[in-house]
């Protein structure tokens, strides 16, 4: 049987090069007018996930 990926993984991560995966940061959907500007570019960022998030997100990759 062909392999799948999770759609619903396909649509947060992202896949680079170096087979490490890229996710937005929390925090960062509503109640922004409290927030500083500075915070609000930090949380603008991808950040990587961890290692052990890696693992798996591979079998979903897959």
């Amino acid at each position: 049987m062909k392999k799948k990926t999770r759609r619903s993984a396909l649509k947060r991560y992202k896949k680079t090069g170096t087979n490490k995966f890229l996710r937005k940061r929390a925090y960062k959907s509503h109640l922004l007018v409290k927030k500083s500007s500075a915070r609000k570019a930090k949380l603008s960022k991808p950040i990587v996930v961890s290692k052990t998030e890696t693992k798996m997100l591979n079998k979903l990759f897959q």
